[in-house]
């Protein structure tokens, strides 16, 4: 029974209602958002294109949501965030049934894909900055954690099933529908957003500018040198794993039996995340961000396993691993920077998070095959490897990093030595 009520206390934040509001409506969108990369790709190939057409759809996602993550982050902390999060998912709703009549009358041509990728692409930088600052306004601060947690278990459990439904809807019914149910669960996710009930938002809605309060984000990330440092971090681990989805599935063709390794592959990736979720709702380390960085070592297991390649079971369980850690480390990442950045400021400053998380993305995936072809496939994935261990083993050697503790928890530690956490050299990073 004691087990019981504890396993009970760690799902806290259910039973407060915003937040319940929240992560309902949050984790219906993310269920529709794990059936659409399938989806996209069948549409291309049904339509006549290929993998040059696919790859220009996911650019075209990309490079809007990079060019205005920031515009993003300072709308969402000079509007109320849940109506800047509404009016996101209206855009993406309104962009699927387009593409989903589209494709169901028959009349949908290559550029169309590419027009709504761009549009929902754009709508989506406006919410991920928003949907950071929200969570802290929906659930008490000792359950914040707890909160986060949540949030990425339900996109890592719908990322281990949406592409298997997916499959299903569009070999008997085509993909037109996946895109018509996707825009059913954006309805949900405004809905649940405007039934929300909040305490007014400290916003910039009477600031000085747009350009001054995209400087004063920035100044809020550079005031802090376990910030910056983590941010700069993030971004070399991010361009790191790009070898993963690039010679993954080439090395399952070759080496591992064909698609169906690679899907077993993917499928652990997806139970490693629900797991690292699992126990993000339990332990809390007192030093998160040096915890953080010293597991973050295992997110070279993947290129390592592959480089060989290792056995099939071994390979999907350094996928596993490394994804536990991910969505592990990520929880107490967005934590630390929901406990520590004024919340006025919290969406500029997970604005800047993602771009430097997601900039360097393309650039990645496009260089893997080239490098390949120059060194080798084992060479490629071996320096990807040290490239993620020697950032990650990098950052530690900052005092800041390695002393942060939470605040505002009863029973902790003030944070340490707070000349050097909110120094004048700070800033954080995405590990997604």
């Amino acid at each position: 029974m004691p087990q019981r009520r504890g396993f009970s206390e760690r799902l806290g934040p259910l039973r407060e209602p915003q937040f319940r509001l929240l992560w309902i409506g949050q984790t219906t969108s993310a269920v529709g958002d794990s059936l659409i990369p399938l989806a996209i790709a069948f549409a291309v190939l049904r339509l006549g294109g290929s993998a040059t057409g696919i790859g220009l759809v996911l650019a075209a996602f990309t490079v809007p949501r990079v060019l205005l993550i920031l515009v993003g982050g300072v709308w969402a902390d000079r509007f109320p965030r849940q109506l800047v999060m509404v009016a996101s998912d209206v855009v993406r709703g309104g962009a699927h049934v387009i593409l989903a009549v589209l494709l169901l009358a028959g009349g949908a041509q290559l550029w169309h894909l590419v027009v709504g990728a761009a549009v929902i692409g754009a709508a989506s930088a406006f919410f991920v900055p928003a949907s950071t600052g929200l969570i802290p306004q929906t659930v008490s601060a000792e359950r914040l954690q707890q909160g986060n947690a949540l949030m990425s278990l339900s996109r890592s459990a719908s990322n281990v099933f949406g592409p298997s439904v997916s499959g299903l809807l569009v070999a008997t019914n085509g993909p037109g529908w996946v895109f018509a149910a996707d825009a059913v669960t954006f309805a949900v996710s405004a809905l649940s957003l405007l039934a929300l009930r909040l305490s007014s938002q400290p916003t910039n809605a009477a600031g000085p500018g747009f350009l001054a309060e995209l400087a004063g984000g920035w100044r809020e990330v550079v005031s802090r040198r376990w910030l910056l440092a983590s941010i700069i971090t993030f971004g070399f681990s991010n361009v790191a794993m790009g070898p993963i989805f690039v010679l993954g599935p080439v090395i399952a063709q070759k080496h591992l039996g064909g698609p169906a390794a690679w899907g077993l592959i993917a499928t652990g990736l997806g139970v490693g995340g629900i797991l690292g979720a699992l126990v993000a709702l339990r332990w809390k380390p007192r030093r998160p961000l040096f915890t953080s960085f010293s597991l973050a070592l295992a997110f070279s297991l993947p290129l390592l396993a592959l480089a060989p390649p290792v056995a099939l079971p071994l390979i999907i369980l350094a996928a596993a691993i490394s994804s536990g850690v991910i969505d592990l480390t990520n929880t107490w990442w967005y934590t630390t920077m929901q406990q520590h950045v004024p919340p006025q400021a919290l969406s500029r400053v997970s604005s800047y998070d993602w771009l430097a998380s997601i900039v360097f993305q393309p650039i990645g995936f496009s260089a893997v095959g080239p490098i390949a072809l120059l060194v080798g496939v084992p060479a490629t994935l071996i320096g990807a490897a040290i490239l993620s261990a020697g950032s990650n083993l990098a950052v530690l050697s900052i005092p800041a990093v390695r002393q942060l503790t939470w605040v505002d928890q009863p029973g902790e530690d003030p944070p340490a030595a707070p000349a050097r956490t909110e120094g004048p050299i700070g800033g954080p990073i995405e590990l997604d």
